[in-house]
């Protein structure tokens, strides 16, 4: 198995160096000398003075690990260190951000300011600079007239699709952290705690609060699993005769890298049990299949032919695997993509960009829901999330269909308590090797 170096103090600076390269291409793009990448700042709830949880911008947390700190700027010109003008205000109501520390700090030149007046001072000519951020106002009275710039951000968007050996050292980080909470949540889940249980044992497991997740976790215990984004946590604890799956799809944060992981326990032994097994082996195959240059949608197409697989060998469904896909049968349990790029965001940006001119390739026209599109290569970061869903409402379409004589309805009535499974796990491809970053934290 591929071992990633993990040494973030050693792995930053050549990744500083790389970003810094990749945004002077693209403010050249723009014929600009410099760039102000906004971190963003909290917000209202409507009508009220509580603001919601601070999401930072992922251009500025791309440059350094400051996530939680609202009101900053990086300050990026041609030929200078790169600035972080951090914000301190003198503050009796809350708690000022403590000064910047870790392995980055000597890599940057730190201005505190208390004010935006503060930083509107520091910026120098305006004129020169290009602006990304959400607080277009702030630019707009500053007289910054290249905001958010279509071709900068292509550019940008494209290349963050290939990983830096520091970046996949944080996403493999934050799996190790995620996979801690994931057996947690195992235990929890077998010892007959709710869904409200199982995710306050996996926060307190991965030593996140519920905001510092990079999305919301899914913790859904029986026919809940068939709910693809399930979003509550209810408080009920099952006895034991009805204790029956729990799908568990969490993640973690490492200096503002996601992990994204998916597993799915049967309670007792039986058909659903088995069924998970043979979902978890199909995944691996999906895995080993990878190569360079293969299209992400090929494995797409694979993993219904292997749910198909799955389906007729348990007798679910009795028709050929071909005739399942073909047909589109198998879109009745498997509903959603293969999976997605991973890194700054869940969902990370330029899944279906062809370039950095901002061409694009949709989903095929059969898999809508997937969300990659563009062949696999080295310094990609994805994930590998098959699923065997027990939808109601799309069993019920599949009953009404021509095909519908070929299906075990009793089979899948006995089914529909479990709701279904999801396995995932995190990948990356580094120096033309699959590195399989999921199981890779769960054997530590």
């Amino acid at each position: 198995m591929v071992q990633l170096s993990t040494d973030l103090a050693a792995l930053y600076p050549r990744h500083l160096e790389h970003v810094k390269s990749l945004y002077r291409q693209a403010a050249e793009r723009v014929d600009r000398q410099g760039v102000l990448i906004a971190a963003g700042t909290p917000k209202s709830a409507f009508l009220d003075d509580y603001t919601y949880p601070f999401k930072v911008n992922p251009h500025f947390k791309f440059w350094l690990p400051v996530t939680e700190v609202s009101d900053c700027f990086v300050l990026i010109r041609d030929n200078e260190k790169p600035r972080l003008l951090y914000y301190q205000p003198e503050d009796y109501w809350h708690k000022p951000a403590e000064d910047p520390s870790g392995f980055w700090v000597e890599h940057w030149q730190i201005e505190p300011i208390t004010s935006l007046r503060d930083a509107h001072n520091l910026i120098g000519d305006p004129g020169s600079l290009a602006f990304i951020g959400e607080e277009t106002n702030i630019a707009e009275d500053w007289l910054i007239d290249c905001v958010n710039d279509e071709t900068m951000l292509n550019s940008l968007h494209f290349d963050r699709a290939y990983k830096t050996p520091y970046e996949m050292a944080c996403l493999q980080l934050a799996n190790i952290s995620a996979v801690q909470g994931h057996q947690a949540a195992e235990e929890t889940f077998r010892d007959g705690g709710s869904e409200f249980d199982i995710q306050h044992t996996y926060l307190s497991a991965i030593a996140h609060r519920e905001q510092q997740t990079p999305y919301s976790s899914i913790v859904a215990l029986n026919d809940h699993c068939a709910v693809l984004h399930y979003q509550h946590y209810e408080f009920l604890h099952y006895h034991e005769p009805d204790r029956h799956s729990m799908l568990i799809d969490a993640g973690a944060s490492c200096q503002g890298y996601a992990a994204d992981i998916t597993r799915t326990y049967a309670y007792r032994d039986g058909l659903f049990a088995d069924l998970v097994l043979a979902m978890n082996e199909a995944q691996l195959s999906i895995i080993e299949d990878i190569e360079i240059e293969l299209k992400y949608s090929d494995l797409q197409e694979k993993m219904h032919l292997l749910l198909a697989s799955i389906l007729k060998h348990f007798s679910i469904v009795n028709m050929s695997p071909e005739s399942m896909v073909e047909t589109n049968t198998t879109f009745a349990f498997l509903p959603h993509g293969l999976g997605h790029f991973l890194g700054l965001q869940t969902h990370d940006v330029a899944g279906f960009q062809q370039s950095r001119k901002g061409e694009t390739k949709p989903a095929p026209e059969k898999y809508p829901a997937l969300r990659l599109t563009r062949p696999i290569e080295n310094g990609q970061v994805f994930t590998v999330e098959p699923g065997l869903y027990f939808i109601p409402a799309l069993l019920s379409k599949l009953k009404q269909s021509t095909e519908a004589k070929d299906v075990n309805w009793q089979m899948i009535e006995s089914l529909m308590p479990f709701g279904g499974i999801r396995i995932e796990d995190n990948i990356a491809i580094h120096n033309d090797k699959t590195v399989n970053m999921t199981r890779e934290a769960f054997q530590q």
